[in-house]
C-alpha cells in the first residue's frame, strides 16, 4: 500500500512510533526540540596529537556569535544557542511545514585543571568550530604523611 509523503517523510511515522517512556528514558527530550536529526546534533570528532589535542564540532546553522566556551574546573563547555523570530514577516507566503529548529544546546569535555583560558584556542568556520586543547601533565602531588607521631 503506498501512503502519501510530504518532502520525502511519511506522514504516519509519528502516529505509528508508538513507544511508551520508561522511567529514566529521556532520549526522546532532544527529539522534542530538535526533531528526527536530534543525534546529529553536536557531532565531534577529538585527534590527539603529540602536544595537543584537536577537537572539531559540527554546529551546522549556528553563527559565530551563538557559540560560546567556558572553561571551569578542568571542563571545557561549548555551548550554542539560537532562535527562530517568529514576529519576522514576509512575501513567502504561508508556512506549510517548519523543520528548523531553535534552542539551545551544550557539551563538556575534560581538559585538566592545568589547561588556562589563554592557552585554548578556537576557530569558528563554515558550521565547525575547531579547538585546539594543549596536553598537559597533572602536577604530580607530594604525598603526605598522615601519621602522628607518637611521643
Amino acid at each position: 500500500m503506498l501512503l502519501p509523503t510530504i518532502f520525502g517523510e511519511n506522514l504516519f511515522d509519528d502516529l505509528m512510533d508508538m513507544s511508551f517512556p520508561t522511567f529514566g528514558d529521556f532520549d526522546d527530550i532532544d527529539k522534542k526540540l530538535y526533531g528526527k536529526k536530534a543525534a546529529h546534533i553536536m557531532k565531534t570528532d577529538v585527534h590527539e596529537h603529540d602536544d595537543h589535542f584537536e577537537a572539531d564540532i559540527d554546529l551546522p546553522g549556528f553563527s559565530k556569535e551563538q557559540v560560546k566556551l567556558a572553561l571551569e574546573d578542568g571542563y571545557l563547555t561549548v555551548s550554542a544557542e539560537k532562535g527562530l523570530d517568529k514576529d519576522e514577516k514576509d512575501n513567502k507566503g504561508k508556512l506549510i511545514r517548519q523543520e528548523r529548529y531553535s534552542g539551545a544546546m551544550s557539551r563538556s569535555f575534560y581538559v585538566g585543571e592545568e589547561v588556562t583560558v589563554e592557552e585554548i584556542k578556537a576557530k569558528f568556520e563554515n558550521g565547525v568550530l575547531k579547538i585546539d586543547i594543549p596536553k598537559k601533565e597533572p602536577k604530580k602531588q607530594i604525598p603526605t604523611n598522615k601519621y602522628i607521631q607518637i611521643a
